[in-house]
């Protein structure tokens, strides 16, 4: 058993199972989307006794944090084996074609699932139906992600997908919130970026061409406050058969006419239970601005244990802020 920090990890190659002694310690990593989470360490050649493919369990006391497969190794001449996992989600890079209608994104997501034999979790039910979707070549991903994205833009609901120690997750990130507070004492270092240079809308126009008619639909929704302050930065779109351009054109001004604003933190405290798309309660002085008692949503999120500390790097967006 590895004693960093009161941490197990245990590899288990075929019926045997191992507990190698760790050198430097571990990085966990995991993204709001379109990553899998990873799992890093290195352990010394004599302990080299697996390969890829193994079940790798990482926990600390009883938080059970990573449940995934070795990937990738390699080593030097300093005789140290360096080891990079992934959970499940690593197989949401294969990629496939698909035509439905009428499915919901958690429905979506089950889907996929089923059909590449992923072990599945809490799928929570996003309401919105997807009118049609072809999605051809594309990964698992970003199949699932259109889904999310269309659910959000839509319904301004925003879904996690993540795997919760081997279970693929769906949740309302309204459901992610945590107890953990961020504040200039809990915060090595921070860094922070405002800009209006990328994903920032304040025209919304969206086009359907109706063969029924044989009229192009236009729908529009801007703020006019916001062009005089910085000039007219246009969201183009079209429709899909059943959408409502009124509503969609809407929810994505109020998704868009803001500033992209992010915030880094560097090494906080780490605490477990905060992964990508968890949400944090910030208050921090930055600089001439500050960010008092705002819920944050984690964009990204990289926890090392190393020589008996636990510390954390966030990047945040919300309560103000967007990643």
């Amino acid at each position: 058993m590895n004693m960093i920090n009161n941490i197990q990890l245990i590899i288990q190659h075929g019926n045997t199972v191992y507990s190698p002694s760790i050198v430097e310690g571990v990085t966990w990593q995991t993204e709001r989307k379109g990553s899998p989470g990873k799992l890093e360490f290195k352990v010394l050649w004599e302990e080299y006794k697996f390969c890829e493919g193994d079940i790798v369990r990482f926990t600390q006391n009883n938080d059970n944090i990573f449940y995934g497969y070795i990937f990738k190794l390699s080593n030097g001449k300093d005789g140290v084996v360096t080891v990079t996992c992934f959970d499940q989600l690593r197989y949401f890079k294969n990629k496939d074609t698909y035509v439905y209608e009428g499915k919901t994104a958690d429905e979506v997501i089950k889907m996929l699932c089923r059909d590449f034999g992923l072990k599945t979790g809490a799928i929570e039910g996003t309401g919105y139906r997807i009118p049609s979707r072809i999605e051809e070549n594309k990964s698992l991903f970003e199949i699932s992600q259109n889904a999310l994205d269309l659910t959000l833009q839509n319904s301004k609901k925003m879904y996690v997908l993540y795997d919760d120690f081997g279970k693929i997750t769906l949740k309302n990130i309204s459901s992610m919130k945590t107890d953990v507070f961020i504040d200039n004492e809990a915060a090595e270092n921070y860094e922070y970026k405002s800009s209006i240079d990328d994903d920032t809308y304040n025209r919304v126009k969206l086009t359907y061409d109706n063969k029924d008619t044989g009229k192009r639909e236009v729908y529009t929704a801007q703020s006019n406050s916001n062009i005089k302050k910085w000039g007219v930065l246009q969201y183009f779109g079209t429709l899909n058969k059943d959408e409502n351009g009124k509503t969609k054109a809407e929810s994505l001004l109020s998704l868009y006419n803001t500033e992209n604003k992010t915030l880094s933190v560097k090494n906080a405290f780490g605490i477990n239970s905060v992964r990508a798309g968890s949400l944090v309660l910030v208050n921090l002085k930055l600089g001439n601005t500050s960010v008092t008692g705002h819920l944050m949503t984690v964009e990204k999120c990289k926890h090392e244990y190393k020589h008996e500390q636990h510390f954390m790097n966030l990047e945040l967006s919300g309560g103000g802020f967007s990643a």
